[in-house]
């Protein structure tokens, strides 16, 4: 660690010095660094240095798995647990920059983390929580399962004992996401109703005779949703589902009994032992706490590390509007291990877009709501304003100059880093005023959810009442983000919703089922004047309570994505765009990104109400169509989509869709189509330059 002032060189505190840190005021006095032993860097050379002030030099506490909660955080005497660090840090960060190094191993956490104001740098000084030097340290919410003996030896599945009461929804095996016991059902094998299906197939009947089935869930995936629901009990014919789970998943758009996908949407019966019937899945049985899982071919279960995750989250950073946590630093931590719970209960997971869900009793329910409302309604519009968020594992909010740096976010049941997201996605039920926050050089992997999402989705995230309640100033680079959204399907690898000056640069996304880097929300309902599409009969947004029409601008603006390498994105839905944009954002820039091995799919997407967006000299191979508007143009003379610009972007193939003309003014500027492979020098020049870029030197 150097520090801030010139002439310094690496400062630590001797043992002593570091229990002098923990005790109660008066506050230890800290020597210069020649006192401490330390020779300035600049002694041997005439000219002459300036003192390093004493609060310059950064007080080290020490933590390990080894440790002692009793001793003294110095290097021969470390605390064992991360709680005990914070109480420690507490002391001395009003007057010191702090330095929390965490030594190798697994620090297996009993409940959340909570960061408050209080453990943040004050004053500004700054608090770090680093791995300490060629260490890996794994915040982790799961503990490790064992003790595996054969149960069924014809269907080769396995058991071990587990805590009775335990019933997550992930399982991590060898390091990657098991899937959950699971069949496909064909979609004509049942009929759909508001109260739950009907069993028209006679194959389906065994369905009555299986135990506890109000923990069998329905899942479909459509065209851009992947929706929950869970049955209540099965009589006969007739599966009775739970609510209002199961109404909230049948009205809007892609809805559970009508998607938009028709015969391509998929659906499945979830969480039984009598679905168990793939290598690679599991079931657990809470109430008898033992776990079944079919190993995979080669698979030995008296050897493969399973971990079940216990928590629902691992860290929640978040102050208030008038106190933020300032100055906070993770540097080189591993965080492992979760699984958010909600979608197990009456509720559901009703789906909207990319960790976004209905949920609630929703007023004017129509009587027949799949006739009704399976392309919108005044229901549905009632609630786009209430939607909630799913809980990231690591959650910000009302934080200043929080950074991730070389950090491994794996194995973890939901989003991965949420940040200011809506008030009851943050632990501490206090959501969105995140600015300055910082995510790079780090690694995302095997996730149920999405990597990264920044921002809210209610009103006060896009108008928000006061200032410090705006997101802003995120910047998100040089990260590796693959294998993403393996349970909830539907979700963005990066979503931004509602911020200003978000920075996305030089990130690689690879190997999800939906979207790699979206950015934007609202369908343009929200920006100024409105729009024309909701004001129809059918949709009626405006005429539903709470819903205004705004005459100022959403906070989104001014967002750049920039030098990004996104491929074998789109691999399970139609909808959406490798890189996609949404609502009106002025300042934005889509430049200078490498898109390729999408086939089918759509490269660079501009969506609803996307305006004053300029995509520029991006490199778009092998896919379905290369650039797409959606103008809605059934809704003329109405303009939704419009005063964008694409420029000097190549493309090897896939079409243009969108109305790119003078009344839209969408403007197309010497774009060039190429054979492929045959790219130019400025074009293969893109190329080599996406993707994360090189580390520097520490």
């Amino acid at each position: 660690m150097t520090s801030r002032f010139a002439g310094a060189g690496l400062l630590l505190l001797s043992t002593p010095l570091v229990a002098a840190a923990q005790q109660l005021p008066p506050a230890p006095a800290i020597p210069s660094a020649q006192a401490a032993g330390i020779p300035n860097s600049h002694e041997s050379f005439s000219a002459i240095s300036l003192p390093v002030p004493p609060a310059a030099i950064p007080v080290i506490l020490r933590v390990s798995p080894q440790g002692d909660d009793a001793g003294d955080g110095s290097a021969a005497h470390p605390f064992r647990t991360l709680e005990r660090a914070q109480q420690a840090v507490r002391r001395i960060n009003a007057d010191h920059d702090v330095t929390v190094e965490l030594a190798d191993g697994v620090y297996a956490l009993a409940a959340p983390l909570r960061f408050t104001a209080a453990d943040g740098g004050q004053g500004g000084h700054v608090v770090r929580w680093t791995a300490a030097a060629g260490a890996r340290p794994v915040l982790s919410g799961g503990m490790a399962v064992g003790g595996w003996t054969l149960a069924d030896r014809a269907r080769d599945i396995w058991v071990a004992e587990v805590p009775r009461g335990l019933d997550p929804r992930q399982l991590w095996v060898a390091g990657r996401m098991a899937q959950r016991a699971h069949v496909p059902i064909p979609r004509s094998a049942v009929a759909f109703t508001a109260t739950g299906m009907t069993i028209v197939d006679p194959a389906w009947r065994f369905l009555a005779s299986l135990p506890d089935q109000s923990r069998i869930e329905v899942e479909q995936t459509g065209f851009f949703t992947d929706r929950r629901a869970v049955v209540d009990g099965i009589e006969g014919d007739t599966i009775r589902m739970q609510q209002p789970g199961w109404r909230n998943n049948l009205i809007g758009y892609d809805t559970l009994a009508r998607t938009l996908a028709g015969d391509k949407g998929r659906l499945f019966l979830v969480n039984s032992l009598a679905f168990l019937r793939e290598g690679g899945q599991w079931f657990v049985d809470s109430a008898a706490g033992k776990l079944y899982y079919k190993p995979l071919p080669g698979e030995d279960m008296a050897r493969i590390a399973v971990v079940l995750p216990r928590l629902e989250s691992l860290v929640s950073i978040a102050g208030s509007y008038d106190r933020p946590v300032t100055d906070l630093a993770f540097d080189g931590l591993a965080f492992r291990h979760t699984s958010w719970l909600a979608p197990s209960g009456a509720e559901g997971y009703a789906s909207q877009q990319s960790g976004s869900y209905l949920a609630g009793w929703i007023p004017g329910f129509p009587e027949d709501p799949i006739r009704d409302c399976s392309w919108g309604c005044w229901a549905f519009e009632t609630m786009r304003n209430r939607w909630r968020q799913q809980p990231a594992a690591v959650q910000v909010a009302a934080a200043v100059r929080v950074t991730f740096d070389r950090a491994e976010f794996t194995q973890l049941g939901q989003v991965a880093l949420g940040i200011g997201n809506n008030p009851e996605a943050n632990d501490s039920g206090v959501g969105y005023g995140a600015a300055g926050v910082e995510v790079r050089r780090s690694r995302f992997g095997q996730l149920a959810g999405g990597a990264i999402m920044v921002g809210g989705i209610l009103p006060d995230a896009h108008h928000p009442p006061r200032p410090e309640m705006g997101v802003r100033n995120v910047v998100i680079a040089d990260n590796r983000i693959e294998t993403v959204s393996q349970d909830y399907k539907e979700q963005a690898a990066i979503l931004v919703t509602y911020a200003a000056g978000t920075v996305v640069t030089h990130n690689d996304v690879s190997d999800a089922p939906y979207d790699g880097i979206d950015i934007g929300w609202g369908w343009g309902v929200n920006d100024p004047g409105g729009s024309g599409a909701y004001r129809t009969r059918t949709r009626g947004y405006y005429d539903q309570p709470g819903n205004i029409v705004y005459d100022t601008p959403t906070i989104l603006r001014d967002t750049v994505v920039l030098g990004n390498r996104v491929h074998k994105v789109k691999q399970w839905f139609a909808d959406g765009g490798a890189i996609y944009h949404l609502s009106a954002d002025p300042g934005a820039l889509i430049a200078e990104n490498y898109v390729y091995d999408v086939p089918g799919g759509i490269g660079l997407y501009l969506d609803e109400g996307s305006r004053y967006v300029t995509v520029r000299q991006n490199v778009i191979q092998g896919v379905g169509v290369w650039l797409n508007a959606n103008t809605m143009d059934g809704y003329r003379p109405h303009r939704t989509t419009l005063d964008n610009v694409a420029t000097g972007n190549w493309y090897d193939g896939g079409r243009l869709n969108g109305s790119w003309d003078a009344y839209m003014n969408n403007r197309l500027i010497d774009n060039v189509k190429v054979a492929p492979g045959q790219w130019s020098g400025p074009a293969r020049a893109v190329i080599d330059a996406s993707g994360p870029r090189p580390d520097k030197p520490r």
